[in-house]
């Protein structure tokens, strides 16, 4: 480990996580989105990451971090027709061990946000712990916020004396999906770059529209669970389907 990266580390250590008790817009956030060559954290690597920081209910675009990463063993076909990541774009990026750095101080400190958050927390583990670290980062999850957003909406358009009301509805849980249905842009879907920045812009919508209903902590978001993390990556592929393709549906 270079002196670069031992220091990323010990900030990561050392500089204390969000108080549960946060006001959401008081904390910061790193949003993240991996690119893999599959899902079996065990097997499968990463091969691209982006985090895009939200300050103060928004997003700071100059924070923003996104790097190609050459795995031991090139992504085959099946992958590749989902993130376009080819042999040829990755074998003069650097190992994942030469830019964890990067990744580390994009979360110090920091809330992680994730779409489906168990994907990227069951790559993340394993590569801080290759660093000597734990993954510590509070977690909120976006696609946990939509589906939270359109039970209590649906529960509030049919409740009694309610004479119907917003309703929030979407045709599934996928990131695209969701931008949609909040009326939010859609940036290069399966590049991590475009989204980490589409997931952090619906991460602020959802949280906004979340505000009325009670849920303005971080703990209030964090407690919303759609596939917990600590199931692990493997509870959450079997809920999800096993294959590649139905991590592709839920972008």
């Amino acid at each position: 480990m270079s002196q670069r990266e031992s220091k990323a580390a010990a900030a990561y250590v050392r500089v204390p996580m969000p108080e549960p008790s946060t006001p959401w817009r008081e904390a910061e956030y790193t949003v993240v989105d991996l690119e893999l060559t599959g899902l079996d954290p065990s097997v499968h690597e990463i091969i691209s990451f982006a985090a895009v920081t939200v300050v103060e209910g928004k997003v700071r675009v100059g924070d923003s971090v996104y790097r190609l990463v050459r795995p031991r063993r090139f992504p085959d076909a099946d992958t590749i027709r989902i993130h376009g990541l080819r042999e040829s774009d990755l074998e003069d990026a650097p190992v994942l061990d030469e830019v964890m750095d990067e990744l580390l101080t994009s979360l110090t400190g920091r809330v992680l946000v994730a779409h489906v958050a168990a994907v990227e927390v069951g790559f993340l583990r394993p590569a801080l712990e290759a660093q000597g670290l734990t993954l510590g980062n509070p977690v909120v999850d976006t696609a946990a916020l939509g589906a939270e957003l359109g039970r209590l909406t649906a529960k509030r358009s049919l409740g009694p004396g309610r004479n119907g009301g917003a309703r929030f509805a979407v045709s599934s849980p996928g990131l695209s999906d969701l931008a949609r249905a909040l009326g939010l842009p859609v940036h290069r879907p399966h590049h991590a770059d475009g989204d980490a920045l589409t997931a952090a812009q619906v991460f602020i919508a959802l949280a906004t529209l979340l505000e009325p209903f009670g849920l303005q902590t971080l703990r209030s978001l964090q407690r919303i669970d759609y596939l917990a993390p600590e199931r692990g990556i493997r509870a959450g592929v079997r809920r999800l389907g096993s294959r590649l393709r139905g991590r592709a549906q839920l972008l």
